[in-house]
């Protein structure tokens, strides 16, 4: 988890603030950036991702992967490359159940992949749907 957290914090582009939500580490675009806050919240931040540890496996909450389709497709594909298990994902959570097959880089590239400019605009676009 602490490198996990270490990797996500050292790869993201300049914007995403880390906090505590519902006791797990997460990033947020703050209200300076997107004033508007979440949809159904506005007083809240805007989520972006999130990191815990459950039962059997660490969960990545990506919300971009699930809101920006090229960014889905590019992860599936490198993850096939550079992993040697099947995804385990649904929505916006991989699942890793292996400790020893996190892919630390595949992590560090889907971080920098967008912006917090980047996430509103992905995050309105799916929101106005």
């Amino acid at each position: 988890m602490n490198k996990l957290r270490t990797i996500i914090n050292a790869n993201l582009p300049k914007g995403f603030e880390e906090c505590l939500g519902y006791g797990i580490p997460r990033w947020v675009v703050t209200h300076s950036i997107y004033p508007n806050g979440y949809h159904t919240t506005p007083h809240l931040t805007l989520p972006f991702m999130s990191l815990t540890s459950q039962k059997k496996f660490i969960v990545l909450y990506h919300k971009g992967i699930y809101a920006a389709k090229n960014l889905l497709a590019w992860c599936e594909k490198e993850y096939a490359k550079q992993c040697k298990r099947k995804l385990d994902m649904s929505k916006s959570c991989i699942r890793f159940k292996n400790i020893d097959d996190i892919p630390y880089e595949l992590i560090a590239e889907i971080c920098k992949k967008i912006t917090p400019n980047g996430w509103v605009t992905v995050y309105e676009n799916s929101i106005k749907r």
